[in-house]
C-alpha cells in the first residue's frame, strides 16, 4: 500500500509541473489520482463519496455567484477604479488595493479576487515593472487572505473538511498571522511601486466573460475539490507513517515545494486530524507563503500571470526574494510565539 501511494504521490507532485497536457487538464488528472489513492489505501466507501460530493458545493457556488456579479458590474467597477485612483494619493491607493483584495478574497474567493486584480491593473497607468510588482504582492495577499474561510480557496476548503472543523476555524487558528501579512504586503506595495506613467504596462487579455466560461470555471473548481478530498483521504496512511512525527519547523520549510506545486494539492496530502495545532499552523503558513513565489504555486498567480502575459522569469525575479524574506520572518514568529 505504501509503495502504491508513494508512486501516486510522485505522479501528483511532478507530472503537472513537467507534462503540459496534465497541466492543462489538472482537475481531471487529480480526480483520477484521487480515485487511485482511495482504492490503493482501501478507504473508498459511500460515506467518503458523499463527503467528496458535498465538500465543494459552497466554494463552487461562491465562485459562480461572484463571477456573475463581476460580469454584470465590471464596466462601472473599472470606471470607479479610475476615479478613485485619481482622487486619493497613488501610493495609498496601491496599498489599499493589495490589502482589500487580500481580505475580501476569503468572501469572493481567490479566483474572483485575481480576476478583479487583473481588471484593476488594466485601467491603471503604470510601467511594466511596477505592474508586475503590484500583481505579485497582490497575489501574495490574496493567496493568504483567501484561506480565512472555507469558501476562499480550495486549500481552506480541504483543510477545514479534513480537520472536520467549523467555518471560522482557520480564522481563529491563523487569522492574526494572515492579516498581518496582508497588511505588510499592502505597505510593501506603497513603498516599492513607483507611480510612473512613462512605459508601456501589461496588456490584459481580460474581456467580459461569457456565462458558459463562468459555469465551466465553477465545474472545474468542483471537480478540483472532489479530487483533493479523495487524495487527502487516500494519503492518510502515508501521513501517519511519515509525517506525524516530523517537527513543525521541518514541515514549514519542506513546504517551500509549494512554490512550484499548487498548495491545495499539498495540503490535501499533508494535513491530518492526528496533528496538533502548532503543526497544522506551520504547514499552512509554509504553504501559503511559498505558494506566491512562482506562478504554479497558487491559483491567483496562474490566473493573473496568464491574463497579463507575465513570464515565469519576471515573476521569479521579484516573487522569490519577497517569499524567502517572508518565510524567514514568519519562521521567527512561529518559533517565538508558537
Amino acid at each position: 500500500m505504501i509503495f502504491g501511494l508513494s508512486i501516486i504521490l510522485i505522479l501528483v507532485l511532478f507530472l503537472p509541473f513537467t507534462v503540459p497536457f496534465v497541466e492543462r487538464n489538472l482537475e481531471a488528472f487529480l480526480f483520477v489520482m484521487g480515485i487511485a489513492a482511495v482504492i490503493v489505501s482501501g478507504v473508498l466507501d459511500k460515506v467518503l463519496l458523499l463527503k467528496a460530493l458535498e465538500d465543494p458545493i459552497h466554494i463552487t457556488l461562491a465562485v459562480i455567484i461572484a463571477g456573475l456579479l463581476f460580469k454584470w458590474l465590471q464596466r462601472p467597477f473599472e470606471k470607479g477604479i479610475k476615479r478613485i485612483s485619481r482622487t486619493i494619493p497613488y501610493r495609498l491607493f496601491l496599498a489599499l488595493v493589495v490589502i482589500i483584495l487580500g481580505i475580501i478574497s476569503s468572501i469572493i474567493t481567490a479566483i474572483i479576487a485575481a480576476i478583479v486584480l487583473v481588471a484593476i491593473v488594466g485601467v491603471l497607468e503604470l510601467d511594466r515593472k511596477s505592474e508586475i510588482r503590484l500583481v505579485i504582492l497582490a497575489c501574495y495577499s490574496i493567496g493568504m487572505g483567501a484561506v480565512l474561510t472555507p469558501v476562499g480557496e480550495p486549500l481552506s476548503t480541504i483543510a477545514t473538511s479534513k480537520l472536520n472543523e467549523d467555518f471560522f476555524y482557520l480564522l481563529r487558528l491563523i487569522g492574526p498571522d494572515v492579516i498581518l501579512g496582508v497588511i505588510a504586503f499592502g505597505i510593501l506595495a506603497a513603498i516599492m511601486i513607483k507611480p510612473s506613467k512613462k512605459s508601456i504596462g501589461l496588456k490584459s487579455k481580460q474581456g467580459e466573460e461569457s456565462f458558459i466560461e463562468i459555469l465551466i470555471r465553477g465545474f472545474k473548481i468542483y471537480l478540483f475539490v472532489i479530487a483533493l478530498t479523495l487524495l487527502g483521504a487516500g494519503f492518510e496512511p502515508f501521513i501517519e507513517r511519515f509525517l506525524l512525527d516530523l517537527s513543525p519547523y521541518v514541515l514549514y520549510w519542506i513546504n517551500m515545494i509549494s512554490a512550484v506545486l499548487d498548495n491545495a494539492t499539498l495540503a490535501a496530502a499533508e494535513i491530518s486530524q492526528e496533528m496538533d495545532e502548532p503543526t497544522i499552523k506551520a504547514i499552512l503558513l509554509g504553504l501559503l507563503i511559498s505558494g506566491g513565489m512562482l506562478i504554479p504555486g497558487n491559483i491567483p498567480n496562474i490566473i493573473a500571470a496568464g491574463k497579463l502575459n507575465i513570464k515565469s522569469g519576471e515573476w521569479a525575479k521579484f516573487g522569490v526574494p519577497v517569499g524567502l524574506i517572508t518565510m524567514v520572518i514568519y519562521f521567527v514568529i512561529i518559533v517565538v510565539f508558537g
